[in-house]
């Protein structure tokens, strides 16, 4: 089945709202003829399925959950649909109120509270280790909001930051960095003697190393 999906930014504090929902539906019209074999041959509407994901609870748009009217339907925590006679299915997923499970690992990082936070990055499989750069924006953005992270600040670059520049291979780790910022403290011979002296010299030409050791000699 096919998709249509809207990223919206918005605070973490403000809720999902008619106006964001017309959004959407405006950008799966779009994506529905894009995809489609002609402008007036669209795709059948049951080939698609609108999702919103939120952060907290829409209570303006969807109301109380003791008093839904027939149009919306609780399908489990977290997850509710809109079923319209005039716009179709709406899938609302509210990230706030997914349940602490593995499968909503990803989900919990955006949820807006430090538990889901460190749940998600517990239990989340990266894909790639860069891919973890995610977590200082996020740190930064949920410090932003005024969310109560249970550790400061040198906590966070001690038990996050560090361990992802430490996971990332050597290369990407020296990527930028100056020939003589690479070498910068060590001796002539450390620069052999070091543990994996190879990684260490990656990527630069052998006058460059030449040139370096020179300068250390004459320094020395």
């Amino acid at each position: 089945m096919l998709g249509s999906e809207k990223k919206i930014k918005k605070s973490l504090n403000e809720s999902l709202n008619q106006w964001a929902i017309r959004e959407v539906l405006g950008h799966y019209v779009s994506y529905r003829k894009i995809v489609s074999p002609k402008p007036d041959k669209l795709l059948p509407q049951s080939k698609f399925q609108v999702f919103a994901v939120c952060t907290t609870y829409p209570q303006k748009l969807l109301g109380s959950e003791k008093h839904f009217g027939k149009e919306i339907e609780k399908i489990k925590a977290g997850v509710y649909k809109i079923d319209s006679p005039h716009f179709g299915s709406i899938i609302i997923i509210v990230l706030s109120q997914m349940a602490l499970l593995e499968q909503n690992a990803l989900w919990q990082l955006f949820s807006g509270n430090a538990v889901g936070f460190e749940y998600g990055d517990a239990h989340y499989q990266w894909q790639a280790p860069e891919d973890k750069s995610l977590l200082n924006q996020l740190y930064q953005l949920y410090l932003k909001e005024g969310v109560d992270m249970p550790y400061t600040f040198e906590e966070f670059h001690r038990d996050y930051t560090m361990p992802f520049i430490e996971s990332l291979p050597t290369e990407m780790r020296l990527k930028g960095i100056p020939p003589d910022e690479r070498l910068k403290g060590l001796a002539p011979s450390e620069v052999f003697n070091q543990f994996s002296p190879n990684e260490r010299l990656k990527g630069l030409a052998p006058s460059e190393i030449e040139a370096y050791l020179l300068k250390l000699k004459k320094d020395t």
